[in-house]
């Protein structure tokens, strides 16, 4: 069972520690992590991420445009399932920002942790003004008893880029889901509670559910995605035990043919006429992108085109083909 930490732990350690923010928990994060785990195990000590809560760039960089990859819950459970054995929580504010670095070496990390080994990246700053760095941080390992291994940047083999969640931001901006979910290691996803709509969609046979655009994650750019709808099972439980992944076509935007404003994800689940997913949060995951949003001449040509979106969206994900429903079969 992976602990969760959101005050500092008592006496944890000994321990093997990395610090990042790790938004996304993109490949390059995942490589750091298992060396973490690894050299845990190897030594018999315990294993432990420390990140911030909310990030430092929020903080010091606030914008309504600054979102995360990911919520801090879905975070969580990335790291979780890398084989740690807790994550802490800290919050971030300016008071904590104004820890000198040796302040928060003692006081974040060798008091409730007891290191033995440090893992951090290369460009690691720390304290005031970001005023740590890596010699600092090998300096006070000589006073407190413990290592800093320096994991160099992490290079995709194929691109000959470095690994970053700002990488993965730039893909997201730019509706290249396939290559944000290949530096992600999974589909990149957002979550959220399903909001009533205009039921434009069920008048039309593609009844939708629809999420708020203005949540907490970076949503993709407008457009017409082939993705899934991931709900917890057993439906409505507070102990779900499971995930159930349903294919959808997903549209972000504003639904320029219709001229409306304001930015949604509407996700058509393929075949589904009786899905009642009000009030429920749900995940929708972003498989490849069919098409930019645009308006069209008629009714009937945004009909035929919503009609070969489905098309093309059961194609990608392997599902069997599934078409346009009538209106009137719809249930909910």
């Amino acid at each position: 069972m992976v602990q969760i930490f959101h005050e500092s732990p008592s006496k944890f350690g000994p321990s093997v520690v990395t610090i990042g923010t790790f938004d996304g928990v993109h490949m390059g994060h995942q490589q750091i992590i298992r060396q973490v785990v690894e050299l845990a195990r190897e030594n018999h000590l315990n294993s432990l991420a420390l990140t911030f809560d909310p990030l430092p760039r929020q903080v010091h960089q606030p914008s309504p445009g600054n979102k995360l990859i990911c919520t801090l819950g879905d975070r969580l459970l990335f790291l979780a399932a890398l084989g740690l054995d807790a994550t802490w929580v800290q919050h971030y504010d300016l008071d904590f920002a104004a820890l000198t670095p040796k302040d928060f070496v003692v006081k974040c990390l060798v008091e409730p942790l007891q290191p033995r080994i440090i893992v951090v990246g290369k460009d690691t700053r720390f304290g005031a003004q970001n005023s740590g760095n890596i010699v600092t941080l090998t300096e006070l390992g000589a006073k407190y008893g413990f290592a800093v291994q320096v994991v160099p940047d992490i290079i995709d083999p194929i691109t000959s880029k470095r690994w970053s969640s700002s990488w993965v931001r730039r893909l997201l901006e730019a509706g290249n889901v396939d290559q944000a979910g290949y530096v992600l290691g999974r589909p990149h996803q957002v979550r959220g509670l399903v909001v009533h709509g205009k039921q434009r969609g069920r008048q039309l046979g593609f009844p939708t559910a629809n999420l708020d655009a203005e949540y907490v994650e970076a949503i993709p750019a407008d457009g017409v995605y082939a993705g899934w709808v991931r709900r917890a099972y057993p439906h409505g439980s507070n102990h779900p035990t499971s995930l159930e992944a349903l294919p959808a076509a997903i549209s972000v935007g504003t639904s320029p043919h219709f001229g409306d404003v304001g930015r949604t994800v509407e996700a058509h689940v393929l075949g589904r006429s009786d899905l009642n997913l009000y009030g429920e949060e749900i995940v929708v995951q972003f498989v490849h992108r069919i098409r930019e949003n645009r308006a069209f001449e008629s009714l009937d040509a945004l009909l035929s085109r919503m009609d070969q979106d489905l098309l093309e969206t059961a194609t990608v994900l392997g599902v069997p083909h599934a078409t346009r429903l009538a209106p009137d079969a719809v249930t909910v």
